[in-house]
C-alpha cells in the first residue's frame, strides 16, 4: 500500500497508511470494542503463578499511547528483533507439555514471542496498561496470540508471523479477548458472545 524507505519516514508511512484504510472503513473498526469480563487462558493463569512481573497491576489506568516517531522504531525494532531471534517451536517439544508460557531465549510459541515483546518494551519506558496480550483465531481458525499495543488512533498488532505492524482492521484476524488495561489478570472479550477460547500451543 505504501512503501516505507527510510526509518526516517515511518510515521509518515504508518498515518499515510491508516488514512487510506480509514477511507474504506469506520474509524472504529481501528480500535477493538470490549465487551465485558472473559476467562484468561490457562496457559496465562499458570504463567502468573509463577510469580511473573508481567501479571502485577500497575496504576489501573486507561490511557492511550501517543505515537511518535520515536515510539514508531522502538515498536517496529522490538517486533523484527524478537522475531528474528526466536526460533517457533511447540510447547510439546520445548516442555513435554500442551500449554505453557514462558519468555524464550531461543525458540517458543506464539504466547512466548508475546511475553518477550512485552517485557523489552516495558523497559524501554512503554506503559504496560499499553501493551496488551491478545488471543485471537487466524485466518484459518486456528488458535493465536499477539501483543496489542494501544495507541490514539488504532490498536497496533505485533504478530511474530510478519515483521510488519498492522492495525487490527488490516488484519483478517477474528478478536477474541485480551487483557484489561485496569488489572492484567483480568481479561476482557473482544466480541459479544465469548466462546472462552483457549490458545492451543499449537499456534505458532
Amino acid at each position: 500500500m505504501v512503501s516505507c524507505v527510510t526509518r526516517l519516514f515511518g510515521l509518515a508511512c504508518l498515518l499515510m497508511a491508516f488514512s487510506m484504510s480509514a477511507a474504506a472503513a469506520s474509524p472504529n473498526d481501528k480500535i477493538l470494542a470490549e465487551f465485558g469480563k472473559s476467562r484468561p487462558p490457562i496457559g496465562y493463569v499458570l504463567f502468573c503463578k509463577r510469580g511473573a512481573d508481567e501479571c502485577k497491576a500497575e496504576n489501573g489506568k486507561t490511557e492511550r499511547l501517543a505515537l511518535t516517531s520515536e515510539t514508531w522504531n522502538d515498536i517496529n525494532q522490538v517486533n523484527a528483533f524478537v522475531n528474528s531471534s526466536i526460533r517457533p517451536s511447540s510447547d510439546i517439544d520445548l516442555y513435554n507439555t500442551t500449554e505453557y508460557w514462558a519468555y524464550p531465549t531461543t525458540a517458543g510459541d506464539c504466547e512466548d514471542y508475546v511475553l518477550l515483546k512485552k517485557r523489552l518494551l516495558t523497559k524501554l519506558g512503554f506503559n504496560p496498561d499499553e501493551l496488551l496480550i491478545t488471543v485471537l483465531l487466524d485466518e484459518h481458525g486456528e488458535g493465536h496470540a499477539v501483543l496489542s499495543v494501544l495507541t490514539k488512533d488504532a490498536d497496533l498488532i505485533l504478530d511474530n508471523r510478519r515483521n510488519e505492524i498492522l492495525s487490527v482492521n488490516q488484519t483478517n484476524y477474528k478478536f477474541l479477548k485480551r487483557q484489561s488495561q485496569h488489572d492484567p489478570k483480568q481479561w476482557v472479550s473482544l466480541r459479544k458472545t465469548d466462546a472462552q477460547v483457549i490458545v492451543s500451543s499449537q499456534g505458532n
